[in-house]
């Protein structure tokens, strides 16, 4: 384990290093990006370096920007024909009442751009509600988006933790009373969960549309199907691990042991 924000970088050509302290970090066969959200820049500034050096990585760097732009990774979801909620995203506060309608107004959700973990995500009852969020997001220059709320997943989501081309483990998400938020850091609570083959599949197909190979998938089970929220580059093992009995941090090691011997991760997404 290394705190990658003591990472500094010899960007130089033919010879790109890492030191760590006072030591380089060679004969470095793989290593298991794990970034903050508040650090993805310079997070994926380091792995893209272990790239630059022909350094096997879990994820790539391109990859983990990707997903962690909620916008980007929305459009490059629904570019690939993965379900979701319907999402409205505009700039100015002239047009509040046109994506709010766009949605199919109130109950809808408003999210941060930024947020992490539940953070920054608001549930508002009526039109004017909604209307009074945006503008108030808006006027702090915050990015935000407007989704349907899907009224049917009553307060729980599903996390399904994705190793290469299948998911590993699964678990239902539910929020505590008075809550919609299922996030574990929201108070919610875990249990195992048995996944159709169709979830099965779009947590696959989500996780490959961004270029990852290990990811969390978060699905809400709606009236017409499962669809996506997010696509997770660092998912958290502690509460997925407790719910499904499963060793996935040993699933993840003995993927790499296979993977590793064939170079760095080619990223054909485009986006």
């Amino acid at each position: 384990m290394i705190d990658y924000l003591r990472c500094y970088m010899d960007i130089t050509a033919h010879r790109p290093k890492i030191m760590y302290g006072s030591t380089a970090l060679e004969d470095v066969d793989a290593v298991i990006p794990r970034i903050g959200a508040s650090h993805t820049f310079y997070g994926s500034a380091v792995v893209r370096q272990f790239e630059m050096m022909g350094v096997y990585c879990a994820n790539g760097s391109q990859a983990i920007t990707r997903a962690r732009d909620k916008l980007r990774c929305l459009q490059i979801l629904a570019r690939d024909g993965i379900a979701l909620p319907v999402t409205g995203f505009a700039h100015s506060p002239k047009d509040v009442g046109a994506v709010i309608g766009l949605v199919g107004g109130a109950p809808l959700v408003i999210k941060l751009l930024e947020g992490t973990q539940g953070i920054g995500v608001v549930l508002a009852e009526t039109d004017q509600a909604a209307a009074s969020v945006i503008e108030a997001f808006r006027g702090l220059n915050a990015n935000i988006l407007v989704q349907e709320f899907i009224r049917e997943s009553s307060g729980t989501d599903l996390r399904c933790f994705v190793v290469g081309n299948r998911v590993v483990a699964a678990m239902r998400r539910t929020a505590p009373p008075g809550e919609f938020r299922a996030n574990v850091h929201r108070g919610g609570s875990v249990r195992k969960v048995r996944l159709t083959p169709e979830e099965r599949s779009i947590a696959v197909r989500a996780t490959r549309s961004m270029g990852l190979q290990i990811a969390g998938v978060d699905i809400l089970r709606s009236n017409h199907g499962p669809v996506v929220l997010e696509v997770n580059s660092s998912p958290g093992l502690e509460g997925i691990e407790a719910a499904s009995g499963k060793d996935i941090a040993g699933k993840i090691i003995e993927f790499i042991e296979k993977k590793a011997g064939g170079g760095t991760n080619r990223d054909r997404v485009g986006a």
